[in-house]
């Protein structure tokens, strides 16, 4: 299946701020090891070295959210994840984004670490990134 760059920032740009760009999803997509799991709706974009993989970017659009389009998402990228031989996947998480914290945590994902002021806010104090990490090897599939 081909990904097209521009759809992804157009969901990206609709969907979280900053947003990232064509030019830029077209450089991480060409990185060995990156892939995106896609919907009409959404994406996940993806990065594997070795048996870790990392989920740089998880983005649905605000009228397609709480319907499960992000949990899909994921779920797809995690049965990805299995088949590669994945067995750590980990990410980052806005301290000040509760929906989705609440999303990877029911997925299985505990905290592991926290990055001090690692996200800028232009409107006010940056926030810290919640380092969440998943052992594939202790989840079902």
């Amino acid at each position: 299946m081909t990904v097209d760059p521009r759809a992804l920032a157009d969901i990206h740009a609709r969907s979280i701020s900053p947003a990232w760009s064509a030019t830029a999803l077209t450089e991480l997509l060409a990185q060995d090891g990156v892939w995106a799991e896609t919907a009409p709706d959404g994406f996940v974009l993806m990065r594997q070295a070795d048996d870790e993989a990392e989920v740089l970017t998880l983005a649905v659009l605000p009228e397609a959210r709480r319907q499960g389009r992000g949990r899909a998402l994921m779920q797809s990228a995690l049965a990805t994840c299995r088949t590669r031989g994945v067995s750590q996947v980990f990410l980052e998480v806005a301290a000040d984004n509760p929906g989705a914290q609440a999303l990877y945590r029911s997925l299985g994902m505990t905290e592991g670490g926290r990055r001090r002021a690692y996200y800028a806010r232009p409107d006010g104090p940056a926030v810290d990134a919640l380092i969440l990490t998943l052992d594939l090897a202790q989840v079902l599939p």
